[in-house]
């Protein structure tokens, strides 16, 4: 039996309908039947892909509508035309299939050594260079862990610890909310960066002091950077004195040797970032940069996430930035 040629999308004002069933009832034999016949546009071809006979498809396509309680197909004259409720209904079996082969790669992903997924949200300071050569060491000892990398604003993600939706982060304490575990990464401090040609450069730090009278590229007035920032100028009875400003310790970097003033950096940011015609030189007062690596509460931490924070540490002990 064939039917006609059907569009390939169904009529815009095809309207919801209630279907009278229940998925329990339903048979794979069946959804599997009509997928064929909506995809390959006949019944012969349906039969084809499943090794069945055209008229054990036609009962099989009968028995569907009559238990899903509507019509599927109309018949004219020897051939079957889709309805609106059939092009519905195979949107959803099209969103089914899509998560059983989901479930099939990931289960495969899983049967390997070391599969798996990780989510991981970090810092800008941290996920711009230092992230991505763990990143690179991780690949070796798991080649077949997928990792996404979300960079974040701490406060954001402090808030996907809280949700669960991520297996760890890298953020900078203290932390404002609840709900999470907590431990810390790194205890520095931020770092001053100016231009190499600059006066400043020549010493051996840059105090709080000596930027009375500089332009000094800064922070958002949300930032913990920006906060820290204006209490040491206000313990000298003084204020910032910036035209620019940023989120980005990177972004600040450039502008330093753009030559549009000093900034207070992230030492990780400092530590990576190309040093031609920058100087990087101690802050004071020392202004504490403390990161944290948060974790879901009730989420438990995998071989594979343990690895990779292990990786980290090690980083971490490298470059001096315990």
């Amino acid at each position: 039996m064939f039917f006609a040629a059907y569009p390939i999308h169904p009529p815009r004002n095809a309207q919801l309908c209630s279907l009278r069933w229940s998925s329990k009832h339903m048979k794979l034999l069946q959804l599997s039947a009509f997928r064929e016949v909506m995809l390959t546009g006949t019944v012969s071809g349906a039969a084809a892909m499943l090794g069945r006979s055209q008229s054990a498809v036609s009962r099989i396509l009968v028995s569907l509508e009559e238990e899903l309680g509507v019509k599927l197909f109309a018949r004219r004259r020897g051939q079957i035309m889709p309805t609106e409720i059939s092009y519905q209904l195979l949107d959803e079996i099209e969103r089914a299939y899509n998560s059983f082969d989901s479930l099939a790669s990931a289960a495969s992903r899983l049967a390997k050594k070391g599969g798996g997924h990780l989510q991981i949200s970090v810092m800008p300071a941290l996920g711009i260079t230092f992230v991505p050569l763990a990143l690179q060491r991780f690949a070796k000892i798991y080649p077949n862990v997928r990792v996404s990398v979300d960079v974040r604003m701490s406060r954001e993600i402090e808030e996907r610890a809280v949700a669960q939706s991520i297996d760890f982060g890298l953020a900078e304490l203290p932390l404002k909310r609840t709900g999470v575990e907590v431990d810390l990464f790194s205890e520095s401090a931020y770092v001053s960066i100016v231009r190499s040609d600059h006066l400043l450069a020549r010493g051996d730090a840059i105090t709080v002091e000596q930027l009375r009278d500089e332009t000094v590229i800064s922070w958002p007035s949300f930032n913990r950077a920006r906060q820290l920032l204006d209490h040491a100028f206000h313990s000298i009875n003084a204020s910032v004195k910036a035209t620019h400003e940023t989120n980005f310790s990177i972004t600040a970097f450039e502008m330093v040797r753009c030559g549009l003033g000093i900034a207070i950096i992230d030492p990780y940011t400092a530590h990576y970032a190309a040093r031609e015609a920058v100087a990087v030189l101690p802050f004071e007062p020392k202004l504490a940069f403390q990161v944290g690596i948060i974790r879901p509460s009730s989420k438990p931490q995998t071989e594979a996430a343990r690895s990779l924070i292990s990786i980290m540490a090690e980083m971490r002990d490298e470059i001096g930035l315990k």
